[in-house]
């Protein structure tokens, strides 16, 4: 993959130590019963970690941050870098596709610290695969893949990070990024009798002046309102693909369309070909399955 995530990686950095710092605390690593009891404080260890499926890598670098807070004398090397395609394979064959790092260092660190890293590595490369599958789903049609606010909390930073390695985009990474009107800030709104195009104006008047206004609409009587009164972005909220082919024509490029609700790999080349200009998945985030991914000691001294 050539996709290159447009991100604050110093600012990226920061989430990543604080993300694994709070995954090791969680996880006890400084009270690791088992490994004290059975492991000798004095051998070293050589593994590997490999990819047992077919995707694309996210998060080498917060399995590298988790090897070191838990022992900084652990050499932990990187095979590839994330966007990298894998391919699976076993430690035997771990040459060249299916080769994601090398850890070397005190055998007993390295199994405390193995379980967090691969949580990580299986999760972050699990979301850049799916989205990944999304953005190939729809590579004919002039349309875009975005992700959503559905995120698990603490993770937001990594998993929207994922999700550009995949080759998606970043849809709004907090409320304060940009205006979305939902449809019960509509219904909050209709008890002073505001319609969506009062809604809409009022948003315009009262938010920042350089944020794009977006809005959700359900019906083409609504994309209609939404769209004479100037909303920058409409919000196609499930709505079937010949509803979505109506209320792109309806639109008729005053607006960015944006589809949401319902979407699935099976149908989101269906979705894309209706002329809507994005597409965004909860899915990306909030249930991609973990890519396999396993550590695999090869010699111990």
């Amino acid at each position: 993959m050539e996709t290159v995530p447009l991100f604050d990686m110093h600012f990226l950095h920061s989430e990543i130590q604080e993300a694994v710092n709070q995954a090791l605390t969680e996880d006890r690593t400084r009270y690791d019963v088992t490994t004290r009891a059975l492991v000798q404080s004095e051998l070293i260890g050589r593994a590997v970690i490999i990819s047992k499926a077919h995707g694309v890598l996210a998060g080498i670098d917060t399995a590298k941050e988790t090897f070191r807070q838990v022992d900084p004398s652990i050499n932990f090397v990187a095979q590839k870098k994330d966007t990298a395609v894998l391919t699976p394979g076993t430690p035997n064959s771990a040459i060249d596709s299916n080769l994601i790092a090398k850890v070397n260092g005190p055998l007993a660190s390295i199994l405390t610290a193995e379980r967090t890293a691969l949580n990580f590595l299986q999760h972050l490369s699990g979301i850049a695969s799916t989205t990944n599958k999304y953005v190939q789903a729809i590579q004919d049609h002039n349309c875009i893949i975005l992700d959503t606010r559905k995120t698990i909390p603490g993770l937001r930073e990594l998993q929207k990070y994922a999700v550009a390695v995949g080759g998606g985009k970043n849809h709004r990474k907090n409320l304060g990024d940009g205006v979305l009107i939902k449809d019960n800030h509509i219904k909050a709104a209709a008890i002073e009798g505001l319609s969506i195009a009062g809604v809409i104006e009022r948003a315009r008047e009262r938010a920042p002046s350089n944020m794009k206004v977006e809005v959700e609409v359900e019906t083409l009587e609504q994309v209609q309102d939404a769209v004479d009164v100037g909303a920058d972005i409409l919000l196609l909220d499930n709505m079937t693909l010949s509803q979505l082919d109506a209320a792109v024509s309806l639109v008729n490029g005053r607006a960015i369309t944006e589809a949401s609700g319902s979407v699935t790999l099976a149908n989101v080349a269906d979705v894309a070909a209706t002329g809507v200009d994005m597409i965004s998945v909860g899915a990306l985030t909030h249930s991609a399955n973990a890519l396999d991914i396993s550590l695999d000691i090869v010699e111990i001294t």
